[in-house]
């Protein structure tokens, strides 16, 4: 059982320690191998009948697939994508049925679409949260927010439930999955919880401007949605262990 990962980070890490009995090789900061040693990559991708890539697309496209498309037949392919592939919906519910393209990422979703076409599972990804990055950790940093923005929701998922979602899927047929946890909220809730469960007063809510984010940041809220994981829980039999971000941020106290 031998798994090759393209950019072995936080949420590919997770993923690999929960399979276990696999050998895992990858290239990334965490990897055994780099991306540009195409002698050693192809090598390993050889004796590897599992590939998954958590790299996400640049100026140009994706790179795994521009550099080593041609190596991954016969393969089981799994990608890490994004549920921001859908877009701004406005609030409202959003499956694996909805149409993708219209967002901020539209070269995610030119590479969730070639991932696909290959016949790969693609994990669509809500914010990701966990051990060392969640809400918690930007309380504690001084580094949060609580922005006054009503009608503002998104989704969230916990990265030891995305890790048996990939696990599950190792035998589920090709397509797409939403892997995100069963209750979209405001960031500014999330805040407010991380605050309660730390013993400390939430910051103030803030509008956008006086916030002063990052124009990365700022675009976040430009969009609006609710991801439905109907699908994963019935072709994966994904079950939640942290079903909301209360559970969520509980267990990471």
């Amino acid at each position: 059982m031998r798994l090759f990962v393209f950019g072995l980070g936080y949420t590919a890490r997770a993923i690999a320690a929960q399979l276990e009995g696999w050998s895992v090789e990858a290239t990334g900061a965490h990897g055994t191998v780099a991306f540009d040693d195409d002698d050693a990559v192809r090598g390993r991708l050889s004796r590897a009948m599992h590939v998954l890539s958590s790299v996400p697309p640049d100026a140009a496209g994706d790179p795994v697939l521009a550099r080593y498309g041609d190596a991954l037949a016969g393969r089981w392919l799994g990608y890490l994508s994004s549920t921001g592939v859908y877009g701004d919906t406005g609030g409202a519910w959003v499956d694996e049925s909805a149409p993708v393209g219209s967002g901020r990422r539209t070269a995610r979703s030119d590479a969730d679409a070639a991932w696909l076409a290959l016949g790969a599972r693609v994990l669509r990804l809500p914010g990701i949260y966990g051990p060392g990055r969640s809400p918690l950790d930007r309380v504690r940093e001084g580094h949060a927010h609580r922005i006054d923005l009503p009608g503002h929701v998104f989704s969230r998922v916990h990265v030891e439930d995305i890790a048996r979602g990939c696990a599950l899927a190792f035998d589920a047929p090709p397509g797409a999955y939403n892997l995100a946890d069963d209750l979209p909220a405001s960031g500014a809730a999330v805040t407010a919880e991380a605050c309660r469960l730390l013993g400390v007063e939430p910051p103030p809510l803030q509008t956008l401007d006086q916030a002063a984010l990052s124009p990365a940041a700022r675009g976040f809220y430009a969009e609006s949605r609710r991801v439905a994981n109907g699908k994963a829980k019935r072709v994966l039999g994904w079950r939640l262990r942290f079903p909301a971000y209360r559970e969520g941020l509980a267990s990471l106290r």
